[in-house]
């Protein structure tokens, strides 16, 4: 059986900060630098504010954009009032990826032991496109990118990944 060619794919990353600003955004440079590495497209980035509206109307654009599969977002998963995050993006999920949070916080417990238990980690699908939302902090972003995502968004990997089934992400929006 013939190897499968890499397939690369346009991914965003967004932080969701209130202080961080593009000189010292040392998680989002932490997933721009892997996307690329990784041989995928840097297709957008932006910081933008602890904010519901602010996170969805990002997020929103990215949806939209033709050249966008991928919304990976860091910043914003915690439990204090200024982490809305998860709320703000399980708004505008149509699926839930619940693994995504369980093998996040496996590996994470492996490191910061039960101190994983503060982020709420998480993936989901909107209008065919993957959102995951991780921790703000670089060892956060290393951990889903390295551990999870550059296997899950390499069409390759087998037995399964995400790429293979994006184009079937929107079988149920076409039936309705």
């Amino acid at each position: 059986m013939a190897e499968r060619e890499f397939m690369p794919i346009g991914i965003a990353v967004m932080t969701v900060s209130d202080t961080r600003t593009t000189a010292d955004d040392k998680s989002g440079d932490t997933l721009a630098e892997r996307v690329i590495a990784a041989g995928h497209r840097l297709a957008g980035r932006v910081i933008v504010k602890d904010d519901v509206r602010q996170i969805r109307a990002a997020a929103r654009k990215f949806i939209a954009d033709k050249a966008v599969d991928v919304v990976i977002s860091t910043g914003g998963t915690g439990l204090t009032g200024r982490d809305v995050t998860i709320e703000a993006m399980r708004g505008l999920f149509e699926k839930e990826i619940e693994g995504f949070g369980t093998v996040f916080h496996m590996i994470s417990f492996q490191k910061i032991k039960t101190s994983t238990m503060q982020s709420r980690a998480t993936g989901g699908v909107v209008k065919g496109k993957y959102i995951f939302c991780l921790p703000g902090s670089p060892g956060a972003c290393r951990d889903g990118w390295d551990e999870i995502l550059v296997h899950q968004l390499d069409y390759r990997n087998k037995p399964c990944n995400f790429v293979e089934i994006i184009p079937r992400l929107e079988e149920g929006l076409r039936r309705k």
